[in-house]
C-alpha cells in the first residue's frame, strides 16, 4: 500500500526521507489502520498528546508504508478521551496504548487490557503526567505500589517463577513471571515500566536547539541513532540542509555504533552458552573500537557528537586511516571468530531451534528491526527508504527465516561485516565541506519527523514546536515492537535458556521506558 492510496489530505514533511502527515477523523483512522494491515504493512508508532491552546487530546500513529512513513493525527472532541482500538489489527499496539493512557488519560475503546503499564502506582506528584496542567492526586505521600494482576495458568504441577525487577547482573530492571511445567515454560509475562524516567515531559522544557542532548540518552546504546533522528526532525521541521560531509560523518557513527554492540552482543551470546572464550575476544575487539571511538569523537559512545544542522567532530586525515585499517583488522578477526562459533558443537546446540519464531509469527506480532529479519521481516531503512549518504552505499540486507538464537547470532555476524565494508567506503570518499550549517530560529508552529536505521531496529523521533518551543517530541524504540515477541519465542523452551534467548534480542527498557 503507498500513501496514494488513501483517501488523506496528505502534507510532506521537508525530511531527506519520504514523511508524510496527514489529519483523521475516526473514520480515517479505523480505514488507515485496516489498509495498512491489510496490506501487511506495519504500525510504527502510537502516542498521544494535549493541544496547545485547549484541552482537546490528540492520539498519533506512524505507519511504514511502501513508499515511506504516514505520521497521522486524530483530534478528539472536547470531553472524549476513547478513539478505534489498534491492538485486534496490531498485537503490539496494545502497549502503547496502555502506556499512554498512564500518561493521558486517552483510552482505546473496546474489551482491551485495561491494566496500567507505567504507572506502578506510586507515582507522585500529578495524575496524567503529560496533560498540560495535570490533574492532582489525592494522598500522594502515602502511595504504596499496586498489586499487578498478571495472568494466572492452572493446571497440574504448574509452577511460577518470579523473577526480577532486580536482577543478579548490573543491568537495568524488568519483571518477569515464568509459568512452567518442570523446566518447560509454558508462558512468560513482562511487566516493565519501571525505569520511567519522565522524558517525554522533559523535552517540553528544554529549547529545540537543546533536545538532541536529551533525545541521545534515551537509549545510551543507541545514542547516534535518537541524536540523528531528533536533528532530522528538527531540520525538517525548520526547513534546514545538512552538509555532505556532516552527513557521511553521521553515518559513519552510526555504523561504528552498530558494530560496537553486535561486537558486545556477540562475547555476551558465547557466554551464555558457556563459551567465555567468545566474551574475552570480543571484549577484547569491542574495547578497542570504543577506544578510537573515544579519540575521534570525543566519548565512546559518540554521545553528543550529532548536532542540529550536522555534527560536532571532524576527522583528519590520520583518524581516517585509523579507522579504515581497523575496519580491516577487525573484519579478518569476525571471520575466523565466526568458523570458531560455527564448528562449536556445544555452543551451536545450544543455538539452533532455541527460542525460534517463526516467519509467520513474526509477522503477526510486527517484530521489528534485527530481530524481524532473523525472522523473514526483510526491513531495513538503509535499503527500503535510503537517506544520504546510504542512497549511494548499496547496503546489502542481511536476512534469515529461521528465526532462533542461531539465525540473530549469524545476523549479528552479517551486519557488522556489512557495517566495516560501510566504513570503509565513508572513509575512503568523505566530501570536503562545512560540520554544520546553523538553523534558523524556531517561531510559531511546525512539525518534522527523524526516521533511523538504528543497530536494534528503526528508531522514529515526532516533533511539535509551537509558540518556538516544544510542544511535543516522542521518541520511539523498536523494542516496544519486540518486548511482545520476547514472550512467545520463550514458550517450550527450558528456563536456563531464557538468558541466551533473551539476550539475542536484546532489547531495551530504557528506550522504552520514556
Amino acid at each position: 500500500m503507498n500513501t496514494s492510496d488513501l483517501a488523506l489530505d496528505l502534507s510532506r514533511l521537508a525530511a531527506p526521507l519520504p514523511i508524510w502527515h496527514a489529519v483523521v477523523d475516526v473514520d480515517g483512522w479505523r480505514k488507515t489502520a485496516m489498509a495498512a494491515a491489510r496490506a501487511e504493512q506495519r504500525l510504527v508508532a502510537l502516542w498521544g498528546q494535549q493541544a496547545p491552546h485547549a484541552e482537546r487530546l490528540t492520539i498519533c500513529a506512524a505507519y511504514a508504508l511502501a513508499d515511506g512513513l504516514l505520521w497521522i493525527d486524530l483530534t478528539l472532541p472536547d470531553g472524549l478521551t476513547t478513539y478505534p482500538d489498534l491492538s485486534a489489527l496490531f498485537p503490539f499496539a496494545g502497549r502503547m496504548q496502555r502506556a499512554t493512557a498512564d500518561l493521558l488519560g486517552i483510552r482505546p475503546d473496546g474489551d482491551t487490557d485495561d491494566r496500567p503499564w507505567l504507572d506502578h502506582g506510586a507515582w507522585t506528584g500529578a495524575a496524567f503526567a503529560l496533560r498540560r496542567a495535570p490533574a492532582p492526586r489525592a494522598g500522594d505521600d502515602a502511595r504504596e505500589p499496586t498489586e499487578y494482576p498478571f495472568v494466572r495458568v492452572e493446571g497440574d504441577g504448574v509452577h511460577e517463577i518470579p523473577v526480577g525487577p532486580v536482577h543478579a547482573g548490573i543491568i537495568e530492571p524488568g519483571h518477569f513471571r515464568f509459568s512452567i511445567v518442570g523446566e518447560k515454560v509454558l508462558r512468560l509475562e513482562e511487566r516493565l515500566g519501571y525505569v520511567h524516567k519522565g522524558i517525554e515531559r522533559r523535552f517540553t522544557e528544554l529549547s529545540p536547539a537543546d533536545g538532541y542532548r536529551l533525545a541521545g540518552r534515551v537509549s545510551g546504546d543507541s545514542t547516534v541513532a535518537y541524536a540523528w533522528a531528533y536533528c532530522m526532525a528538527l531540520e525538517s521541521a525548520l526547513k534546514c540542509s545538512v552538509p555532505a560531509r556532516a552527513v557521511a560523518v553521521r553515518a559513519l557513527m552510526l555504523e561504528r555504533e552498530r558494530v560496537a554492540n553486535h561486537l558486545g552482543d556477540l562475547g555476551a551470546l558465547g557466554n551464555d552458552a558457556a563459551l567465555s572464550f567468545g566474551l574475552a575476544q570480543f571484549s577484547r575487539l569491542r574495547e578497542d573500537w570504543l577506544r578510537l571511538s573515544m579519540a575521534a569523537f570525543g566519548h565512546r559512545l559518540m554521545m553528543d557528537c550529532v548536532v542540529p544542522g550536522g555534527v560536532s567532530h571532524d576527522l583528519d586525515t590520520a583518524l581516517i586511516v585509523r579507522m579504515h585499517s581497523q575496519c580491516e583488522a577487525v573484519e579478518g578477526e569476525l571471520k575466523t571468530l565466526r568458523a570458531i562459533y560455527d564448528e562449536h558443537a556445544g555452543l551451536q546446540d545450544r543455538f539452533i531451534g532455541t527460542g525460534r519464531v517463526a516467519p509467520e509469527l513474526a509477522r503477526q506480532l510486527g517484530l521489528a528491526g534485527l530481530a524481524g529479519r532473523a525472522s523473514g521481516q526483510a526491513c531495513d531503512l538503509r535499503c527500503d527508504h535510503a537517506w544520504a549518504p546510504y542512497d549511494t552505499l548499496a547496503v546489502n540486507k542481511a536476512g534469515s527465516t529461521a528465526g532462533d538464537v542461531a539465525a540473530r547470532v549469524a545476523l549479528r555476524f552479517d551486519e557488522a561485516i556489512e557495517s566495516l565494508r560501510l566504513i570503509r567506503s565513508l572513509c575512503t570518499s568523505l566530501p570536503a565541506g562545512d560540520l554544520r550549517n546553523d538553523l534558523a530560529a524556531a517561531t510559531g508552529a511546525a512539525r518534522g519527523a527523524g526516521w533511523v536505521e538504528g543497530w536494534r531496529g528503526e528508531v522514529l523521533v515526532a516533533l511539535e514546536l509551537t509558540d518556538g518551543a516544544i510542544h511535543r517530541c516522542h521518541c520511539h524504540d523498536p523494542s516496544w515492537q519486540n518486548w511482545p515477541v520476547l514472550e512467545h519465542a520463550v514458550m517450550g523452551n527450558i528456563v536456563p535458556d531464557f538468558p541466551l534467548i533473551n539476550k539475542s534480542f536484546n532489547l531495551s527498557y530504557s528506550g522504552h521506558d520514556l
